[in-house]
């Protein structure tokens, strides 16, 4: 049985940075001082008018792919992680292998919201194991909530930024892939997110003449602590499956949605909060995309041991949540 591992990464920022100064112009509110210091955001970037979801996945791809030495040719399947998609159908996928031309591989997107790309490379990762004809895979994350934002409304207009990242996966017999799991609190399915535009609430002239257009927003409140009660039970149970000793983990990536909260959930595993990386004061919140660059940024920065286990942990609208557990190969 093949064994996937993480064979490159690559990511894709757009060229537009602005900063919370800048933003609070824009939004004619003041809120820097709160948002820096209780969330860890001091910048974020958005895409040009002319570019899309796709265009940021591609981007991200191709670095990947670069790195890895492989060309397009040689991907097998290629996955999309997001709910920003560049139409509700057919799947960005479907889009990004025609850009990248990788004719001919499998294709298809995954919608958990924010915990989208790690349910994505778990999902591939289990391709990888059980089919021999997958040897490499592209998953990918893209973010393109600027499209969808209410300038507003600080509560989300602050938050989110645009941006990709991605890595190809590779089978063979190293130790890569090691455990994961997927689960789910779906009674706060309807607390955020992007609620028209879809079969519930089609989008129409009257509705967006009465509403807007479609808009990502919070419309009840979850629990305020879900994240720093819940990441510590799903990773001790993934840890627990995998055989590995928490103290054992070299480097943990979580949903970059809040700097306080990782903090939070780190001093709770009584790890050293040197283990995790964080992107969110330089890029904003980049949904799906978020774990994949981190996870980029962080390799590029530090040199892990061979075998190294690393966690992946994310939370989405949903509440979705996912968690993957994976030994590092040195020499990507």
């Amino acid at each position: 049985m093949a064994i996937a591992r993480i064979l490159s990464t690559g990511r894709c920022i757009p060229a537009r940075r602005v900063s919370n100064a800048e933003l609070e112009v824009i939004m004619g509110q003041d809120f820097a001082p709160w948002l820096e210091a209780n969330v860890g955001i001091h910048a974020r970037h958005y895409m040009a008018e002319h570019e899309t979801t796709s265009d940021l996945v591609t981007a991200a791809a191709r670095q990947a792919l670069d790195r890895a030495a492989l060309t397009a040719r040689d991907v097998d399947l290629l996955v999309v992680a997001t709910d920003t998609p560049d139409q509700l159908s057919p799947a960005t996928a479907s889009v990004v292998q025609h850009k990248l031309g990788a004719h001919g591989c499998g294709v298809f997107d995954v919608n958990a919201a924010c915990a989208g790309w790690v349910t994505a490379l778990d999902v591939a990762a289990r391709i990888i194991a059980t089919d021999d004809d997958v040897r490499h895979v592209l998953v990918c994350g893209g973010y393109g909530m600027s499209r969808f934002i209410d300038w507003r409304d600080k509560h989300t207009a602050t938050l989110f930024a645009d941006g990709a990242g991605a890595v190809v996966l590779a089978a063979g017999d190293r130790p890569g892939f090691v455990t994961g799991k997927l689960v789910a609190d779906g009674q706060y399915h309807d607390a955020l997110g992007i609620y028209a535009g879809g079969a519930t609430r089609p989008s129409t002239a009257a509705s967006v003449a009465a509403e807007g257009p479609p808009r990502v927003q919070f419309v009840r409140k979850f629990p305020p602590t879900f994240n720093a009660e819940r990441w510590p039970q799903l990773i001790r149970g993934c840890l627990a499956k995998a055989g590995i000793a928490l103290p054992e983990v070299e480097l943990l990536v979580f949903t970059q949605l809040n700097a306080r909260t990782i903090e939070a959930v780190m001093d709770s595993l009584e790890l050293p909060r040197t283990r995790t990386h964080m992107i969110m004061d330089r890029f904003g919140y980049l949904g799906s995309a978020c774990i994949p660059v981190a996870l980029d940024d962080a390799l590029l920065q530090r040199e892990l041991p061979d075998g190294a286990p690393i966690v992946l942990c994310a939370t989405g609208g949903g509440l979705a949540m996912a968690c993957s557990v994976w030994r590092h190969v040195r020499g990507r």
